[in-house]
């Protein structure tokens, strides 16, 4: 693609002008959203992806359209699996529901910030350095070991740690254990002290900057393009809010994401693996050469058709799977029945 620098600079206008009017509504009223407001919110969003998709495809072909697409549904399935953390994140800081709306909100838009430098530092390493692709797919398949692993174990909330930047900002700032509505900062007895909202909102976004350490070279796998990375990571971060409120019950019944997301990033990390054999400068490798086998190049086609059916086929066991459990848990708690009849 050949991306004018108009085009990248509408991009930026268009998604602050989304981000900062979204901010404006949740922070004017912070409050908890209804399930048709957030259903509402979702659906302009995914129009908005499918449309630019659309568009993707007038102006710069099938191919990068296909790309965007799958670029995308990988973008928004890694966030669902980050959702779960949310929840473990707002329950832990004991945030009220009314403001947790604007926590998130803030912290997504921290996100996409640094989610943007790592995109850039990233694609700037791909145009200079090819043997990248041999560490991003190494990575994503001891990542997707690593998931599967611990979807297994089946961890739970007491198993949440802060990570070290949040500790350290806890132990070096005076803090208030007390919530003054959205406010990062107050005063008391003259001294100027965090809240709890500066902490979940840190904690928030760099948590889901540990995230994009899987996400983009996942979404780098699928397209090369830094414009589509970008762009599709956006669209995946833009509903991610509604969707922490629309489907915060349905996530504890999709048992098995953690598998699905895992088989999802291991096809990935081969993919990125036989790209690297197929574009191989490492002397040690074939003599420097490249590999030219056919097979080496998975069509993007195909790895959409793969991306689409793992999460369907894990949405549907999942269900399944959790309806039956529910079955069974109720069956046991009713104990055993008996008839009685009229003699």
């Amino acid at each position: 693609m050949d991306v004018p620098t108009w085009v990248w600079i509408a991009t930026a206008v268009v998604t602050l002008a989304i981000f900062t009017f979204d901010l404006a509504v949740v922070g004017r009223r912070p409050h908890e959203p209804s399930m048709k407001e957030c259903a509402t919110y979702l659906s302009i969003y995914v129009g908005m992806a499918v449309l630019f998709g659309l568009g993707v495809w007038y102006t710069s072909g099938g191919t990068s359209a296909l790309e965007f697409y799958s670029g995308w549904l990988v973008e928004y399935s890694l966030s669902i699996d980050n959702l779960f953390i949310f929840i473990i994140i707002m329950a832990k800081f004991a945030v009220p529901r009314e403001l947790q709306q604007y926590a998130l909100m803030i912290g997504i838009v921290m996100a996409l910030v640094m989610r943007a430098i790592f995109i850039a530092v990233g694609a700037a390493a791909i145009s200079n350095f090819s043997w990248i692709f041999y560490l991003f797919g190494i990575f994503l398949v001891y990542t997707a070991v690593k998931l599967a692993k611990e979807g297994a174990e089946d961890e739970d909330e007491d198993e949440f740690e802060e990570n070290k930047l949040v500790a350290f900002i806890e132990r070096r700032f005076p803090a208030t254990s007390e919530w003054h509505g959205k406010s990062l900062f107050t005063v008391d007895n003259g001294k100027r002290m965090i809240t709890p909202m500066f902490i979940v909102i840190l904690t928030l976004g760099t948590t889901d900057l540990l995230f994009a350490l899987d996400s983009i070279p996942a979404i780098f796998g699928i397209t090369k393009e830094p414009y589509l990375v970008l762009t599709a990571n956006i669209f995946a971060l833009m509903g991610l809010r509604q969707l922490y409120f629309l489907i915060g019950g349905l996530l504890q019944r999709l048992i098995y994401l953690s598998y699905g997301l895992a088989f999802l990033l291991a096809f990935i990390g081969v993919k990125l693996f036989m790209h690297a054999l197929h574009e191989n400068e490492l002397p040690f490798i074939n003599g420097g050469q490249h590999l030219d086998y056919p097979w080496l190049e998975i069509p993007i086609w195909l790895s959409l058709v793969v991306i689409i059916a793992t999460l369907a086929i894990t949405a549907v066991l999942s269900l399944w799977a959790s309806s039956r459990m529910s079955a069974a848990e109720q069956d046991a708690k009713s104990g055993p029945r008996r008839d009685f009849q009229d003699d």
